[in-house]
């Protein structure tokens, strides 16, 4: 098994197949930033393959060891620009199949399962519905995605400090409509 760093020098020097080994590893991630950015899955994985396609063609910019965080970047460029060409922020739920396929694998019950569908639903809905497309991004890579706060800034690109007051914010809305809600108690 190649690991990544071979991958990305092998696919700077044009080899198509090592580009696609990358895709492969990275395409979960990159994709469910998307979802969770847009709210709509098949404009999710649209923005996924534009923002391969454009890490593809801008290869050679690149620059470190910070491929994940490079490549989350350019897809939250390419998700900010979907927003911007929609000018609203209308919530579109998730496909009760994509839902499905992300609680099965942890569900230890019929009922957990139904309950867990749910919750992620009322999630994205507080994402899409409550929180700016900056605070979204933010919460999405920190709490969804994994990425620790210097991640997240160089995805963003700005501050430590403005990522904390984008996830604060952030945090605080979506409790406070899931609460609403009724899926919390506060």
């Amino acid at each position: 098994m190649i690991n990544d760093s071979e991958l990305i020098r092998l696919s700077k020097e044009g080899d198509l197949d090592s580009f696609n080994q990358l895709v492969e590893n990275f395409k979960k991630p990159v994709l469910n930033l998307a979802i969770r950015m847009l709210g709509d899955y098949q404009a999710a994985e649209d923005a996924s393959q534009e923002a391969f396609f454009s890490a593809w063609r801008n290869l050679g910019a690149f620059r470190g060891d910070g491929f994940k965080t490079w490549l989350l970047r350019i897809t939250a460029n390419v998700c900010h620009d979907e927003l911007r060409k929609r000018k609203s922020r209308i919530f579109v739920p998730l496909d009760n199949d994509v839902l499905e396929n992300q609680c099965m694998q942890t569900a230890a019950s019929p009922e957990e399962h139904a309950i867990r569908i749910e919750i992620q639903a009322h999630i994205q809905e507080g994402l899409m519905s409550r929180l700016n497309p900056e605070q979204r991004l933010a919460v999405v890579l920190s709490d969804i995605q994994g990425l620790n706060y210097e991640e997240v800034a160089q995805v963003m690109n700005c501050s430590i400090g403005t990522v904390r007051s984008r996830l604060s914010r952030g945090r605080a809305r979506l409790r406070d409509f899931l609460v609403e809600k009724g899926t919390f108690a506060r």
